[in-house]
């Protein structure tokens, strides 16, 4: 961001206006495009038909991108431009777009929709709003829950330019925090199946054999003697499809509130061609104690099957976490990420991440897991790419999965049944925790009309069982029979770590996400793999003084020590008798482009239980959209109090509580003793600013 040697490079002073649309701003970064130069897309009006829209007009059809209702077509080069003329002044089509692809990334497809989100500045009253929006010929939709003075508005057929001009145009003004273009990206299941693996679940618990280290499951018959789920614990499992009428999805109230986002309707069911994806996930974490096929981490607990667009614009992925929010899910298990090498979330995406971690469940927090990812690539960082097919990727190359570092995630990576690192397995200082799964060659597919990328080969054999699940009915699916071993990758790492999380809460419901994270992490095993990874060559698989490791986060999770912690756990009352409370005036210059930040610290002498907390902070800073705001406890507990989504704002003076924070609720029932600290961490070059003063208020 703002990198004065990036000819792209966004700036205070705006945008060159030969590259304003080509450079994509998204949740503080900005990405570089390229036009698609064989495809472009439409919107037809409600009442005509794709299959009458004229194929010699405008090109070849391919496929209908849901949602969006777009359409999605091919054209010789030669002929984009002459087909795009002729389908905007068409009074059959709404809407069309180029469509994009990353700089650098040349195997992800970007499409437009006809969305922008602006944020404004607190002062700016709905008039002044109203003639920004005419000016450029925009209609507002709906405000952005979570986010203050932030729209949705639609680009309406009078706009002379596409949503990525515009954005850009709009940062220039005054009254503008931010603007992004919703864009759509295809979403991508973390697993392709390779090969036949061995039909047991040895990931629960196992006595040794072929392939099998001693202490590779997970313990989970010892939590099993506690408990194995209760009902009132609702796992949403999101994904691709479930056949619901599979028998270990049976059961008096098994399944609640399905929803079917890519058909519109209830019934999240698989077509004949899919392999379902979601009915393996399903299983892993929830298939149903009958005496008929598998048994689920934790079966005594509720399925809600979401079956997702399988797009990732960001209605598509509001609409995912709010109907879990609302329909009342507990955890959010997702096995899929974006089909890109570099994935920042937007605004929109964070902050209904952010809602459902800190105000669902009744605002103690949905537990949210996201799959690392089967890349062997880092969640976030750069490694330089070499021997890919067709040379998809070369150089020094940076990789970013969004969802992955989110702060409010539980980001999970993959270990094999011989407690080594699974070769394709994502890595980094994001990964929250690992649990068990297969072992196979490392590959990100970028799928777009039949094509597949793959990357560098490893040249020697991987060992490790696969795993048994739950598979679509009859000769659909992964095999021919209701079940497969032909499941894994990260994919089925993370169910594993929602079905722990959901006995977790099976015996402590009161617990925070927060609360919940922490016990996954702290009662881990440690395994370590002392071996460099085939393909990077890396030795990654031991653990830094803080007790992670970049391939296994804080450790493989162990169901009988977690619900262990939880079931002695108890959560004190939030009613407030008396208040202690301090002040730190010293001023701190904030570091510049710096991961480490600032602190500043608060020493409290008593040592109560807290039962209330807010924070204020005072800062300035030239543009504040590049920092983040961290409140850290005595006891290196960390929660974030402000994401970058200030944008061009230059002052900050605020005050965070439980209430307008739900996230500060995992302090409560800590000692209030020690020093606390404020962290800020300024994530982009250029702009500068420091800290004046902040103050700590616990009632206890």
């Amino acid at each position: 961001m703002k990198n004065s040697t990036d000819p792209y490079a966004f700036s205070s002073s705006g945008i060159s206006p030969n590259n304003l649309g080509v450079v994509l701003q998204r949740g503080g970064e900005e990405l570089i495009l390229e036009k698609a130069l064989d495809r472009f897309t439409i919107r037809p009006r409600n009442n005509i038909p794709s299959q009458e829209l004229s194929p010699n007009f405008l090109g070849t059809r391919i496929c209908s991108i849901p949602k969006m209702d777009l359409e999605l077509f091919s054209v010789t080069p030669t002929r984009l431009e002459a087909a795009m003329v002729q389908a905007r002044s068409s009074q059959n089509i709404i809407f069309a777009s180029h469509v994009y692809k990353l700089r650098d990334n040349p195997g992800t497809f970007v499409y437009l929709s006809d969305q922008i989100t602006i944020e404004f500045a607190a002062e700016v009253n709905n008039k002044k709003i109203l003639a920004i929006a005419a000016e450029f010929g925009l209609v507002k939709e709906r405000a952005v829950i979570g986010l203050v003075n932030t729209w949705v508005f639609l680009v309406s057929k009078q706009a002379t330019e596409n949503p990525i001009k515009i954005a850009n145009r709009l940062t220039g003004f005054p009254e503008v925090l931010a603007a992004e273009a919703n864009i759509i990206i295809q979403a991508e299941p973390h697993y392709k199946p390779r090969e036949p693996l061995y039909p047991q679940q040895w990931y629960l618990n196992h006595n040794g054999g072929n392939l099998l280290a001693p202490g590779a499951h997970i313990d989970v018959e010892k939590a099993w003697d506690v408990t194995r789920g209760v009902r009132s614990v609702v796992v949403a499992v999101v994904d691709d499809s479930f056949d619901l009428d599979h028998p270990d999805f049976q059961g008096v109230g098994k399944i609640v509130a399905p929803r079917d986002l890519k058909e519109n309707d209830f019934l999240p069911l698989p077509n004949e061609k899919e392999t379902s994806h979601g009915t393996a996930c399903a299983g892993i974490v929830l298939a149903e104690e009958n005496s008929i096929g598998i048994t689920g981490v934790a079966p005594g607990c509720t399925l809600m099957p979401i079956r997702t667009t399988g797009y990732l614009d960001d209605r598509s992925v509001e609409e995912i976490f709010e109907w879990a929010i609302n329909k009342g899910a507990s955890i959010i298990s997702c096995s899929w990420g974006a089909s890109a090498v570099y994935f920042p979330l937007s605004l929109r995406q964070r902050a209904v991440i952010t809602r459902a971690a800190t105000e669902g469940r009744n605002g103690k927090g949905c537990v949210i897991l996201f799959a690392a990812g089967n890349a062997n690539r880092p969640i976030n960082g750069t490694v330089y790419e070499q021997g890919w097919i067709k040379n998809i990727l070369r150089g020094n190359t940076k990789w970013l999965n969004g969802f992955g570092v989110h702060p409010d995630v539980i980001t999970v990576s993959a270990a094999t049944s011989m407690n080594k690192k699974a070769a394709y397995s994502n890595w980094g200082r994001n990964i929250s925790v690992c649990a068990p799964s297969n072992n196979a060659l490392p590959g990100m597919w970028f799928q777009e009309t039949g094509f597949v990328y793959t990357q560098p080969s490893i040249r020697q054999p991987v060992y490790g069982r696969g795993m048994l699940t739950t598979d679509q009915l009859g000769a659909a699916g992964y095999g021919k029979g209701n079940f497969t071993s032909n499941f894994g990758g990260t994919s089925s790492a993370t169910p594993v770590v929602a079905g722990v999380t959901a006995l977790i809460l099976s015996v402590n419901p009161n617990l925070t996400a927060k609360q919940v994270k922490q016990i996954l992490q702290e009662t881990t095993d440690k395994i370590v793999d002392s071996e460099p990874d085939p393909q990077l060559g890396l030795r990654l698989g031991s653990y830094d003084e803080n007790g992670h490791s970049q391939w296994f986060g804080y450790g493989k999770v162990n169901a009988a020590k977690a619900v262990q912690v939880a079931r002695a756990s108890a959560i004190a009352s939030p009613l407030k008798t008396k208040q202690v409370s301090g002040i730190n005036r010293i001023n701190l210059v904030i570091p510049d482009h710096d991961s480490h930040g600032v602190k500043s610290g608060i020493s409290i002498a008593d040592s109560s239980p807290i039962k209330d907390i807010q924070v204020t902070v005072d800062l300035k800073h030239e543009f504040l959209g590049d920092l983040e705001i961290y409140l850290v406890a005595p006891n290196n507990q960390k929660v974030l109090l402000q994401n970058r989504t200030l944008g061009r704002q230059t002052c900050l003076n605020k005050t965070y509580t439980t209430r307008s924070h739900p996230v500060l609720k995992q302090f409560l029932s800590l000692s209030a003793k020690g020093n606390w600290q404020i962290l800020i961490i300024d994530l982009a070059p250029q702009d500068i600013g420091s800290l004046n003063s902040w103050e700590l208020a616990l009632g206890i």
